[in-house]
């Protein structure tokens, strides 16, 4: 073998060495790799799994919102009314007030009227 044929057979076992190399540099790095994308792969899965639990809690909670929407709107509606009661049992009050106030003050001048007319007989008597 001459001197040009063993550079050569250097040349290529150096090549071989350098990719042997790069070989095993990518396989210790796709090995890591493949345990990430199965992790990946599990937690897609959990969390798949959670969601569908999640939809299934929203779709109960809805539900049951939608039973108790009737019995919040009732009680509402018994605020206002027993709110429109206080008012009208406010505004009767206050009519009846006024009338009694109204006799208070007819009786009032009655009383007065008979009052004069005492002390207009009693000077004219005199």
């Amino acid at each position: 073998m001459s001197l040009g044929g063993l550079a050569w057979l250097i040349v290529a076992i150096a090549i071989l060495l350098l990719l042997g190399s790069i070989s095993l540099l990518v396989y210790r790095i796709t090995r890591p790799l493949k345990n990430v994308l199965v992790d990946v792969d599990i937690i897609a899965r959990e969390a798949d799994e959670l969601l569908a639990n999640a939809n299934a809690l929203i779709d109960d909670v809805n539900g049951k919102v939608g039973t108790l929407d009737p019995a919040v709107q009732a009680v509402a509606d018994l605020g206002v009314s027993v709110s429109d009661l206080n008012s009208a049992t406010k505004n009767l009050t206050g009519k009846a007030r006024s009338k009694n106030m109204a006799k208070g003050a007819t009786a009032f001048s009655t009383v007065n009227g008979l009052r004069k007319g005492r002390k207009s007989s009693k000077k004219t008597e005199a």
